[in-house]
């Protein structure tokens, strides 16, 4: 009887984990998805990529911040250390997925010209946005 309420409560805990890396990535990701076409068709073609991407930058984090205070509490997810892990590395596995999918449905890259990109000024700023968003939930909730 105790095994099979230690597998229920390890069930339970890695749904409450899996929806909130899911509940998180589609919050950021859908503030990025509304902010991509405003800083690409109307920012870059007046300031460049680069400084494009920076405008962009700071209100992703603020919803980044936000989100990773906000989703721990709406799902009831622990707010130890590897919970808030898995929740931002969760996150970043789907949003990988996503953007290989947006690159290569919406904007025709192939997955070369997509990792080609993160070299760059700019793709250097979203490879830190990328790390922030992972990391975020941890240092948003770190209580010590």
């Amino acid at each position: 009887m105790q095994a099979n309420a230690l597998i229920h409560k390890h069930a339970a805990k890695s749904m409450r984990v899996l929806t909130s890396a899911a509940l998180y990535f589609a919050i950021v990701f859908g503030v990025g998805f509304v902010l991509g076409p405003i800083r690409i068709i109307w920012l870059e073609p007046w300031l460049g990529k680069t400084i494009a991407t920076l405008c962009e930058t700071p209100l992703l984090l603020a919803i980044m911040v936000a989100s990773a205070r906000w989703v721990p509490k709406k799902v009831g997810l622990s707010r130890d250390v590897s919970s808030l892990a898995a929740m931002g590395i969760g996150a970043l596995i789907f949003q990988q997925i996503a953007d290989f999918a947006v690159g290569i449905g919406l904007r025709g890259m192939m997955p070369v010209e997509q990792l080609a990109y993160l070299v760059t000024p700019a793709g250097l700023i979203y490879v830190a946005l990328l790390v922030a968003f992972a990391f975020m939930p941890v240092f948003v909730n770190n209580r010590s």
